[in-house]
């Protein structure tokens, strides 16, 4: 019987405080899956709106709706790249540094469901949204691997 392969994390350089320093290419690819995955939430949010009115108005199935509307299609296509470009970026980044980075998805989400989609968010719902990406914020600049 083979032993099982040890679980251990990325190499990652670390600072003089010894924080994960992380490279360019590193912080690029988890700042693109996160981006990636708040713009396939948007274009999925818009495509069931789209498909919602499409199976009221036929009195038809909001699943067929939804599976041809080319916002959910083009919706899912986007998030699943954005699941392939996470899990490179967790074969570089150890994931107390990359996780916390998915805050930055909730203000782009928050402020874009306001510009684009056209949804109204409250003072608290601001207020929450920049104190939790403030805490994340602490998370990563105080954490040691």
């Amino acid at each position: 019987m083979r032993n099982p392969p040890e679980l251990k994390a990325p190499d990652v350089r670390e600072d003089r405080g010894g924080r994960p320093h992380l490279s360019a290419g590193s912080l690029l690819l988890v700042i693109f899956a996160v981006v990636a995955a708040s713009g396939g939430q948007l274009m999925l949010k818009h495509g069931m709106q789209l498909a919602t009115a499409k199976a009221h108005a036929s009195g038809g199935s909001l699943v067929v709706a939804a599976a041809t509307t080319p916002w959910v299609v083009g919706g899912l296509a986007v998030f699943a790249i954005s699941a392939v470009a996470w899990l490179g970026a967790l074969s570089r980044v150890p994931l107390n540094v990359a996780y916390p980075f998915n805050a930055v998805g909730y203000l782009v989400i928050l402020v874009a469901s306001v510009l684009v989609l056209h949804e109204r968010a409250n003072i608290w719902t601001w207020a929450g949204s920049v104190l939790v990406v403030s805490g994340l914020v602490i998370v990563v600049l105080s954490s040691k691997s």
